[in-house]
C-alpha cells in the first residue's frame, strides 16, 4: 500500500480523515457566518474547527499534518462533535486516534484472519436455500456460498475461488456495473467497510494487498478511497438487473459472526409466493437461466488464488 497516502503513519491517516471531514462541513452547518473573503477550499477553515472544538489553531494544525499523534479522548470527542460526525464516523475517529498513538508499532489481532468457514456454517448456508447467501471475510473474500448466493453475483463464478471477492467484483467485473441498479451506492458501501478496517489495522496484509490492487486498477476505487467514508448499510433492499434472471428486488441482511474473525453472513430474502421468491428458486436450482453463456471478458484480478 502506498504508505505515505494510505497506511503506516497513524498520525497521517488521522490528519487526512479530519481534513476530509472538515471539507464537508460548511459554516452554516454549525451556525457560523461565512465571513469576508473568498474561500479557496470547501468546508470549514482550520481556525473555525479549532474554535468549535475548543483547541488552539496550532494544536489542530499539528493534528491535521500528522505531527500531533496523541490527542486526548476529550479532544477527539470535541472534534467529532464539531464535525457533526455520525456514530460510525466517531468510532472510526477514535480508532484512528488510537492507531496514531501507537505510532510505528505494528498492530495485530490475536488471530490471523480466517480464510475458511466451519462445517456448521456450511450447513446453515444450505438450510437457507433458496435464499441466496454467502459468507465473506473481513475484506469481503467470498469464503462460502450456497448455489443462489454465487449465481446472484452474475459472473463471479468466472473467477477462480481465491479471487472471488465482493469489492474486487463490484469494481473490476464488467457485469457488476449493470447488475446493481444503485451501483454507486454499492461501491461506496464496499469502500466504507475497507476504510473502517483500515482505521484498526492499517497494515494488515489482507487489507493492503486488496487496496493496492484496486488503487492500481480502478479510478473509481481511488476516488472513493480518498473520501474516507466509513458508513455502510447492514440491511435494506437491492434491485438487480441480472443477465440470466431479469430484473428483481430482494431484501438483504448482513450479520456479523461471533469469534472476532470479521466474517459476515449476507443473506437475501423475499416473501413466498412472490415473483421475487420464484427468482430465488430459479437461481438456487439453476433452472430457466442462461447459464451457457461464455464467461465475461474480465480484467485480470491481479492476486494469486489462495487456498480456502
Amino acid at each position: 500500500m502506498a504508505r505515505e497516502q494510505h497506511s503506516g503513519s497513524g498520525g497521517g491517516e488521522l490528519g487526512r480523515f479530519l481534513k476530509a471531514r472538515r471539507a464537508r462541513v460548511t459554516p452554516a452547518d454549525v451556525g457560523l457566518l461565512a465571513g469576508p473573503g473568498l474561500r479557496r477550499t470547501p468546508g470549514l477553515r482550520r481556525e473555525e474547527l479549532a474554535t468549535l472544538a475548543g483547541v488552539s489553531i496550532d494544536y489542530y494544525t499539528r493534528m491535521e499534518r500528522g505531527r500531533e499523534t496523541n490527542p486526548s479522548p476529550s479532544v477527539v470527542d470535541a472534534l467529532a462533535t464539531a464535525l457533526l460526525l455520525e456514530e460510525p464516523e466517531r468510532r472510526h475517529l477514535r480508532d484512528l486516534a488510537a492507531c496514531a498513538a501507537r505510532g510505528a508499532a505494528p498492530f495485530r489481532t490475536a488471530e490471523e484472519p480466517a480464510t475458511s468457514v466451519d462445517p456448521g456454517m456450511e450447513l446453515l448456508l444450505e438450510s437457507l436455500r433458496p435464499s441466496p447467501a454467502h459468507v465473506v471475510s473481513r475484506t469481503m473474500d467470498v469464503l462460502a456460498a450456497n448455489p443462489g448466493g454465487l449465481r446472484l453475483m452474475a459472473g463471479l463464478a468466472d473467477w477462480p475461488q481465491g479471487q472471488r471477492n465482493i469489492v474486487r467484483y463490484v469494481f473490476l467485473h464488467p457485469t457488476a456495473r449493470v447488475l446493481f441498479e444503485d451501483w454507486e451506492i454499492q461501491i461506496r458501501g464496499c469502500v466504507a467497510r475497507l476504510r473502517t478496517l483500515a482505521g484498526v489495522e492499517p497494515d494488515a496484509p489482507d487489507l493492503t494487498g486488496l487496496v493496492d490492487e484496486l488503487l492500481a486498477k480502478s479510478p473509481d476505487f481511488a476516488r472513493l478511497w480518498e473520501d474516507y467514508d466509513v458508513t455502510g448499510h447492514s440491511s435494506g433492499r437491492k434491485t438487480f438487473h441480472h443477465p440470466d434472471a431479469g430484473t428483481f428486488t430482494l431484501g438483504y441482511h448482513s450479520l456479523q459472526l461471533d469469534g472476532g474473525s470479521g466474517q459476515r453472513l449476507v443473506a437475501y430474502h423475499a416473501g413466498p409466493g412472490t415473483p421475487e421468491y420464484d427468482v430465488m428458486v430459479r437461481l438456487d436450482r439453476g433452472q430457466d437461466l442462461d447459464l451457457d453463456r461464455e464467461p465475461a471478458e474480465t480484467e485480470a484480478a491481479g492476486r494469486a488464488p489462495r487456498r480456502h
